[in-house]
């Protein structure tokens, strides 16, 4: 059994929902799709809760007016039967009627979340209806029945693995399956969701649970890129990665996979393939346990990024030092990205604004701090890429008129990181596709 997840922009359209219905019917191996929300659908539901959430009725009706319009019209153009037409538009009422009852109550953290997972409900049940049009056989397996997050808000693999196999055991005959990405059920049992990017996890977790044979994740780019094609023009798709690089990408910048999707899937060994729903014939990229090729494959670009030093000549080498420091974005929930330590100082960067001034207000006592805002992270990644001298000489020589700020080098046998300002990078990206790519 395969899992195929599709992004709100592979099921956007009418039109482009009818691809991945042809998409998933070309093989006859038994599947889980996961379908997240139509695009544009999230941030308006996000919008709708921002609304709410500061009073503002008038403007949340109107924007859960035009959304519900939108909804209307696509099942029109999705559907020929009329009789599914209208299925599908009682299905579109009754979820904004729960939309508009919401205006008149009071709103929570917990109202939010149930805003926040309409979009999935519909657009998998709307893809159900027109499976149902079309006649392929399938089943509609509410996420909510298994997927499950803890007290940490972290998914309970070992509860989603038994549910699902209870489930999938009880629907037995059953080869094809419909599922929503991003939505779960707390400890409480209320509902929740895996944040943003969330649908990727899904799949990611899924395909863990049933040990599948492959995790595709259809998207409107063919593949992983070795740069970002938005800021460089000759870009191309990086055949395969390791999971160890993929995570090392994706973390640091590479929009096209959720840096949360790797894990699940890498521990079950499961490849995952990042595929095009627009060019279904093209390679993509295929994620495993091993790759054969070294050296440097791609390079990310992490923005919003903070530089923060702690200089001090009298505590440093202290004893406990570097533990009080760590403690201090413990406690505050806040990882670090990079660092570098120096005799008289320590550099660290977040990328997390949130908690800034208490940060700032509990290393104060250690010494003298300076705060550089507006960095990014450039970051080139590939398999044993530091051990490569040629690649090394290709980078440094590439990037010599570009100041850098902070440099991370053997903190991972598969990244080299450069911390720079956020207006020279797109010269950065360029440089180092022409000196590295060669493109």
């Amino acid at each position: 059994m395969k899992v195929m997840k599709f992004g709100g922009t592979s099921v956007g359209k009418p039109e482009r929902m009818h691809q991945v219905a042809e998409l998933i019917t070309k093989d006859n191996e038994p599947k889980i799709v996961v379908l997240s929300a139509l695009s544009g659908t999230t941030n308006t539901l996000v919008s709708i809760s921002n609304e709410l959430s500061a009073g503002e009725k008038k403007k949340a009706k109107k924007l859960i007016d035009d959304l519900e319009a939108h909804y209307h019209n696509f099942t029109t153009t999705l559907l020929k039967d009329e009789k599914l037409q209208e299925k599908a538009k009682k299905i579109i009422r009754e979820h904004f009627e729960f939309l508009n009852i919401i205006l008149k109550i009071s709103f929570s953290d917990a109202l939010n979340k149930d805003i926040l997972a309409q979009g999935e409900l519909m657009s998998t049940k709307l893809f159900s209806i027109y499976l149902e049009e079309i006649k392929i056989d399938h089943l509609l397996l509410p996420a909510l029945e298994f997927m499950r997050i803890d007290a940490n808000d972290e998914p309970n693999l070992k509860s989603i693995k038994s549910s699902l196999a209870a489930l999938l055991k009880k629907h037995s005959g059953k080869k094809l399956f419909v599922t929503q990405g991003y939505i779960a059920k707390n400890i409480r049992g209320e509902v929740d969701n895996l944040k943003r990017g969330g649908s990727d996890y899904t799949a990611s977790l899924i395909a863990a649970a049933i040990n599948a044979s492959v995790c595709e994740i259809w998207t409107d780019i063919d593949g992983m890129h070795n740069n970002d094609p938005r800021v460089v023009k000759k870009t191309r798709a990086i055949e395969t990665l390791s999971f160890d690089e993929a995570a090392e990408l994706a973390y640091f910048g590479a929009k096209i996979l959720h840096p949360t999707c790797i894990w699940p899937a890498q521990q079950s060994h499961v490849p995952v393939k990042l595929l095009n729903t627009m060019q279904p014939e093209a390679k993509g990229t295929t994620i495993q346990d091993e790759v054969e090729t070294k050296g440097a494959k791609a390079v990310a670009a992490k923005d919003g990024i903070v530089a923060i030093k702690i200089k001090s000549s009298r505590m440093l080498l202290a004893y406990g030092f570097l533990r009080k420091v760590f403690e201090v974005f413990e406690k505050y929930r806040t990882p670090i990205d990079m660092i570098t330590t120096s005799e008289v100082a320590v550099s660290l960067t977040i990328d997390s604004t949130d908690q800034l001034k208490n940060i700032i207000k509990e290393l104060e006592p250690f010494g003298t701090v300076e705060v550089d805002k507006d960095q990014t992270i450039i970051s080139i990644v590939g398999d044993h890429v530091v051990e490569q001298k040629d690649v090394l000489n290709k980078i440094f020589k590439s990037i010599q008129h570009i100041p850098v700020r902070m440099i991370s080098y053997g903190g991972s046998r598969h990244n080299i990181s450069f911390l720079i300002n956020d207006a020279d990078k797109n010269e950065m990206l360029q440089a180092i596709n022409k000196g590295v790519f060669g493109l």
